[in-house]
């Protein structure tokens, strides 16, 4: 039968956006569907303030009246501004094992970027580089962290169907939370054995306050990442209402030198581990369910979103180590919490300083992501 391509302003058409999710995962094990209410949040102008700097738009398609695939197109202007790329961004990009399906959708997302004049298409990205980035390529056998994507087996070649080709990986790392190797321990011991340097803990009493010196360090440590993009005021808000509701404050930390907080390791418990019997759906039982997951019995893995320094400490001898350091104060705080494994991620394939810092904590690759690229013809 033929594929038919439905387009959705950004905030309408959710149904079936949610929808085709459930059709292509379902009876994929390894699947955790995302909370609804959060999906709707993202994907609706007003409620997500991404679209105060970008536009986009949804596709869903159908065969046979039954939804079979989904993707987003949107063109982020604050990317535009720092890098004048010409890039534009397609996301969500979930189908059934058919390329006929994914080149229609890419088909679809490279026209509608093409018409506003971006000059190349890359993705995927849920919407940002900020949120959920890449394809699964490599590690099917567990189901995702909380704010990572998953995929079908057969997601990422049906991508190069469309005439997509790799431009990144992204690495995320397994770390069994228990005895740090000798290096890191030295490491922490000399560290925190320092009168100047205190590992401080994030409250949620203090995050309105804190937000602002989290982005301070972010923005600094992360800028010359490939593809980065700072978080806007507005965002920042966000994240600040975002973060309180699975903010631990033992695995959020500042590492302060003499007062001055100049390093940021941000680490949140798995949601993903207490809603994955939860078909996405928090009412009228599953809210019940999860505040006693997170808050009574604890979720046993966790994620290590961000850890990273002020580039003014690059290169410093007396600090060098406190990288290493703060790798282990969380997993420390971690064990404590009953921890059993964490995932570090996401790093690029080739930034290798911080992959060998990662490996020199006996952490392992066991997930990889694929970011792919297409220059636009008649751009």
């Amino acid at each position: 039968m033929v594929v038919s391509i439905r387009q959705h302003r950004m905030g309408e058409g959710l149904d079936a956006f949610i929808q085709a999710a459930h059709e292509v995962y379902r009876g994929d094990p390894m699947w955790v569907a995302p909370l609804e209410m959060e999906i709707r949040d993202r994907l609706t102008p007003g409620k997500n303030p991404f679209f105060e700097h970008a536009e986009g738009t949804l596709f869903t398609a159908w065969r046979g009246g039954r939804v079979v695939g989904r993707c987003s197109a949107q063109i982020d202007h604050e990317h535009l501004r720092i890098h004048d790329d010409g890039a534009g961004f397609f996301g969500f990009f979930d189908t059934v094992d058919d390329p006929e399906v994914a080149r229609a959708l890419a088909s679809s997302a490279e026209k509608w970027l093409r018409e506003r004049g971006m000059k190349r298409m890359r993705g995927p990205l849920s919407l940002s580089i900020n949120e959920e980035v890449g394809t699964l390529v490599e590690g099917f056998d567990l189901p995702p962290m909380v704010m990572m994507p998953h995929a079908r087996a057969y997601q990422g070649a049906l991508i190069e169907t469309t005439g997509l080709r790799k431009v990144k990986d992204l690495l995320a790392w397994r770390y069994e939370v228990g005895t740090p190797h000798r290096r890191a321990d030295r490491a922490w011991q000399q560290l925190s054995g320092m009168p100047e340097v205190k590992f401080r803990s994030i409250k949620r009493s203090t995050l309105e306050r804190d937000i602002k010196t989290m982005l301070e360090i972010f923005n600094d440590a992360w800028s010359d990442n490939w593809g980065f993009v700072p978080a806007t005021d507005a965002e920042a808000k966000k994240l600040v209402q975002d973060m309180k509701l699975i903010l631990d404050e033992d695995l959020a930390f500042f590492a302060d030198i003499d007062g001055r907080p100049m390093g940021l390791c941000v680490t949140f418990p798995n949601l993903n581990e207490a809603t994955r019997d939860l078909d996405g759906k928090l009412f009228p039982f599953g809210i019940v369910k999860l505040l006693w997951r997170m808050k009574v019995k604890g979720p046993k893995t966790a994620r290590l979103m961000l850890l990273g320094l002020r580039k003014e400490l690059r290169g410093s001898k007396r600090y060098g180590g406190l990288s290493l350091a703060m790798y282990v104060e969380v997993s420390k705080r971690g064990a404590k919490k009953g921890i059993e494994w964490g995932e570090l991620s996401w790093t690029l394939e080739d930034n290798h300083p911080i992959n060998l810092g990662i490996k020199a904590m006996g952490a392992e690759v066991y997930k990889k992501y694929r970011v792919f690229e297409k220059e636009l013809n008649g751009a």
